[in-house]
């Protein structure tokens, strides 16, 4: 990988199978053997849903996210929305890897794939939201992408993500990555895109997590088309 956080070398992935197991709350904790590693996660299901999201951490992964954990909190309720949507959060095989983790939400899109996903959302945080960047631009179901708290390394190319839809969202007090790794970001994407700037918010996003929550809650199903209770009743009585 060169310094402009191009992928480079062997990008051969594939999957050679998946391993579910139900929890307590209706997800599926899911191993995903690869023949570079294995890749775990937890799969939230929303069955006959077209739509799904794919969640990922920062450089040392994790599958809660910032904002006092928001990844959960959304899968959970993406799941009991009206609109409906399936969602895969996923812990990297080698954090902080760059070229490694993009592969693997190349994976996880592939099992997302496997289950019906139709439009996916890729979302990360700080170093993974420039790998959803980075994915974003290679995933052929990829709908659009939501970048919290980025790092500017691995978004060189970030133009090539149009005319997928792009989401920034930054704390202007964050003294980790300076919100002007998102301003920058945003210079450089085409069209469609939006930036979002939480005062007085820092890296972790935790001061505004209600806002960013209702951001996401609203923008996900909006960028893969999720079908509203009313048209999706309207639908089935055809």
């Amino acid at each position: 990988m060169n310094d402009a956080g191009e992928l480079s070398g062997d990008l051969e992935l594939s999957i050679q199978g998946v391993v579910a197991q139900e929890r307590e709350d209706g997800a599926l904790d899911v191993q995903i053997g690869t023949s570079r590693g294995p890749l775990g996660g937890i799969l939230h299901p929303c069955e006959a849903e077209p739509g799904a999201a794919l969640f990922v951490g920062g450089a040392l992964g994790g599958l809660d996210g910032p904002a006092n954990a928001i990844y959960p909190r959304l899968a959970q309720a993406l799941v009991r929305d009206s609109s409906g949507m399936s969602s895969l959060r996923l812990h990297y095989r080698q954090p902080g890897e760059f070229q490694e983790c993009v592969l693997d939400v190349l994976a996880g899109l592939s099992v997302l794939k496997g289950i019906g996903a139709k439009k996916t959302v890729l979302v990360g945080h700080s170093f993974g939201a420039a790998v959803v960047i980075k994915a974003g631009e290679l995933g052929e179901l990829v709908a659009g992408v939501a970048s919290l708290s980025p790092q500017t390394y691995g978004t060189r190319t970030v133009q090539r993500l149009t005319p997928k839809s792009l989401l920034l969202a930054h704390g202007t007090d964050d003294s980790i990555l300076d919100c002007e790794a998102s301003r920058d970001i945003y210079r450089r994407a085409e069209e469609p895109k939006r930036l979002v700037l939480y005062e007085r918010a820092g890296h972790s996003l935790a001061s505004c997590a209600d806002e960013l929550f209702e951001l996401l809650l609203s923008w996900l199903p909006e960028t893969v088309g999720a079908d509203s209770s009313t048209e999706r009743a309207g639908r089935e009585g055809e």
